[in-house]
């Protein structure tokens, strides 16, 4: 099974490429303002806030799933 953990070590390793290419392109503050922009997509208030919320999901889905006597 993919952990949360196995993505955000993927997706980490790309965005550091994309903001060391954007490093090399842009001026300082437009670079700047890029990688606030990546950081918070890809960062805890974004797609990893993302993840862990269908992590909590998939886990509630398995506790309420079949075979519970209530």
């Amino acid at each position: 099974m993919v952990t949360k953990a196995d993505i955000i070590k993927l997706v980490h390793g790309r965005v550091n490429h994309v903001l060391l290419v954007a490093q090399a392109s842009l001026p300082g503050s437009q670079f700047q303002a890029f990688r606030t922009l990546v950081l918070n997509e890809f960062g805890r208030s974004g797609l990893e806030r993302e993840l862990e919320r269908l992590e909590n999901l998939e886990r509630s889905e398995e506790r309420d799933g079949e075979g519970r006597n209530t």
